[in-house]
Order: structure tokens, then C-alpha cells, then sequence
């Protein structure tokens, strides 16, 4: 295995997009011939190693006014002519849709095609077109690659009970190199990062920061993340204006930077309703941060937090608990630092070449195994 493609929508600034553009890396770095298919190309996209070849396999300008079941077929044949084209060893597609397209794409073709889960199979993987797609399409598939227990249970034993593995997400290098913050150095704010969108529900983590501000008025919530355009950020101005928080509650866009933005934090908050694999939490742990976070489907705050030890878990939706949670750790010095050193195990479990290998032993079977099949 020596060429490898990867396939999903954009590179825009997201959490699959950026595992993709992160792997991509890593596979050229050692040698691999690497390209990336996309549907389309995003305002604000992921750099890429020079070495990954970047290509469009997405709509033309021609077929725009076409109806929607011909763009469709489009999509895939426009991969398909890619994958004949080009005779990658493997394809690995990333997400719901490119997942399916992917799968179209390469049939007779002979070449494999490894499937990646990247988020809540239970709110992307259920609807009446997904309950036809998965029985036709996954068993064409030589592998998948889960981020949780949760995820690989929804679809295993049925397609993927011997041909799957989980992996963690590979931090990016630069929170590794991040000297955590002494306690004593750490600022009276309480943080978040990620996109302004409804699934992350920064709308419970601003009402939850209003009952912290009632104890502690000398702390500050900031969440840092781009608009996704879907009406959350009107929404979370709304709740500050109403809580007449504009000097304590601060929506400060998206940042390149957040390894010195949160670093010395007290606290960092994920909120979310549900989640993939999160890249900020595996981001924040990095650097040591006292961390509260819902224990949200698809489980993977629950397998990176011990409870206690390397962070706080509170149920999903719940403001008053998730207030609490960041009050205990606000008020307790010795559960910060419990769990702002216990964070730090992440470094050696997402570190990027030990991910780099379990993918690269992964696609190797999955190459092995199609092999003997054809």
C-alpha cells in the first residue's frame, strides 16, 4: 500500500476535516502517495502538506441547474472516474454522505474502500434513506474506523464486528508543545471552543455561567469559535442581552491561536448535545486544562474523562449541573489540579505518529484482506 485517497465534502475549518488534512500529513511525511478528493472547496479551508495532491471531484459549474438525482449520480461518477483513473491501493472516505458515495463509487473496481464514523450514528445514521443505504453499501466496505464504543456498537456485530477499529483522533503537534499552566498562574475564566453551532449548545453553557457569576462575579465565560451560520450566534446574543451579560459573556470568533488563548484558564466547558470524537476537548486536555464536559452520545467525553480524576462529566442539556461542575472546580484547588494533570495522559494516547500507526496498520489489513477476498 503505497497510494492512498481520501475522500469527503471540503477541508473547511471542522473535525473530520482537519483529522483528514492532519493524516494526509502524516501518510506523505512518510513517504506515501497521497491525495484528497473533495466535493467542493470552503472559504476558510485546512493548509495541506505540499505533497498531498488536492483534487475536485465535486459538481461543475454546468451542472448547477440540474435536478438533484442527476447531481448525485454526478458526484459519483465524477469520484468513481477519479478512483479508475488514478488506481489508488485504497480509498478512505470520511462522514455520512461521502461515506455512501465512496462506497458507489468503487464498486467493480477493485479498489477497497475504508469507511470512517465520525459522529453520532444515532442522529445521522437513521433516517429512511440511511435504513436503505447501510444494508446495500457497508458490506461492500473492507473496514471502518469508529472514535468510540458507542459508535462501533450502533453498526457492529451486523457489518463490522472483525473488520473495524476505533482510534482516537491525533492532536495537533502544537498543543503538545504547550508548558501547562501553573494553578497559580491560571486567569479567573471559565472557556469554550468550537464552531457557534446548535449541536454544540453554548445556549445551556451561558445559562449554566449565569449561576457560577451569582458565586464568583470576577470570572468571565469566553467562547471562541466561528459563526456556522445556522442562527446560534443571534441566539446566544439574544441570552446575553437578556442576562445584561455583554461585560462577563464574550463571543470572540474564531482564533489560530487557542494554544495561548486557553491556556491558563481555570476552566474549559464542552456543552455539547453530541459529539464525534471533539478535537477542543482533546486540545484542552492537552494542555493540562481543568475540564467539564457533557457526557454526551457518541460516549467520547465519557472515555477521555475519568470522572474525577481527569475531568468533570455532567448530563447532557443540564445547566444547574453543569453550573455546579464548574463551581466545584473553581472552588476546590485540588480537583483543578487533579484533573489538569490526569488531562495530560492524552498527550501520549492522540500523539500523531502513534495514530499515524494504527491507521497505517489498519489500511494495510483492510488492503490484505481485500486482496484475498478478490
Amino acid at each position: 500500500m503505497r497510494r492512498i485517497c481520501f475522500h469527503l465534502n471540503s477541508l473547511e475549518r471542522g473535525g473530520a476535516e482537519r483529522v483528514v488534512s492532519t493524516l494526509a500529513g502524516l501518510f506523505a511525511a512518510h513517504g506515501y502517495e497521497v491525495s484528497i478528493t473533495t466535493e467542493w472547496y470552503a472559504d476558510e479551508e485546512y493548509e495541506l502538506d505540499p505533497r498531498i495532491h488536492r483534487v475536485h471531484v465535486g459538481l461543475r459549474e454546468e451542472d448547477e441547474k440540474k435536478g438533484r438525482w442527476t447531481k448525485f449520480r454526478l458526484r459519483v461518477r465524477y469520484l468513481r472516474e477519479f478512483l479508475e483513473k488514478e488506481q489508488p491501493d485504497i480509498c478512505v472516505a470520511f462522514t455520512h454522505r461521502p461515506n455512501y458515495r465512496a462506497l458507489m463509487a468503487a464498486k467493480g473496481t477493485g479498489i477497497p474502500v475504508v469507511i470512517a464514523i465520525r459522529d453520532d450514528p444515532t442522529a445521522l445514521y437513521s433516517g429512511w434513506d440511511d435504513r436503505i443505504q447501510i444494508p446495500l453499501l457497508f458490506p461492500r466496505a473492507a473496514g471502518c474506523v469508529f472514535q468510540t464504543r458507542q459508535q462501533k456498537a450502533f453498526f457492529a456485530p451486523k457489518y463490522f464486528e472483525h473488520n473495524s477499529r476505533i482510534i482516537l483522533n491525533p492532536l495537533n503537534p502544537k498543543y503538545l508543545q504547550v508548558t501547562p499552566a501553573e494553578d497559580g498562574e491560571r486567569k479567573k475564566e471559565v472557556v469554550m471552543s468550537s464552531r457557534l453551532v446548535r449541536k454544540k449548545n453554548q445556549a445551556m453553557l451561558l445559562r449554566a455561567f449565569e449561576k457560577v457569576y451569582e458565586r464568583h462575579p470576577d470570572y468571565c465565560l469566553k467562547i471562541y469559535g466561528k459563526d456556522d451560520g445556522d442562527g446560534t450566534k443571534e441566539e446566544l446574543e439574544k441570552i446575553i442581552a437578556d442576562f445584561h451579560a455583554q461585560d462577563y459573556m464574550l463571543l470572540l470568533g474564531a482564533s489560530d491561536h487557542l494554544e495561548r488563548d486557553l491556556r491558563d484558564a481555570m476552566v474549559y466547558c464542552l456543552s455539547s448535545d453530541y459529539e464525534g470524537m471533539p478535537n477542543a476537548l482533546l486540545e484542552a486536555m492537552a494542555m493540562g486544562l481543568p475540564c467539564v464536559s457533557t457526557d454526551c452520545p457518541a460516549g467520547a467525553p465519557g472515555e477521555l474523562i475519568r470522572d474525577g480524576e481527569s475531568g468533570l462529566l455532567v448530563p447532557v442539556g443540564d445547566a444547574d449541573a453543569m453550573a455546579a461542575a464548574i463551581c466545584r472546580m473553581i472552588e476546590d484547588a485540588d480537583l483543578r489540579q487533579r484533573c489538569g494533570q490526569g488531562a495530560l495522559s492524552i498527550r501520549e494516547a492522540a500523539a500523531p505518529e502513534k495514530i499515524y500507526e494504527q491507521w497505517r496498520d489498519f489500511l494495510a489489513l483492510c488492503e490484505q484482506n481485500a486482496g484475498k477476498k478478490a
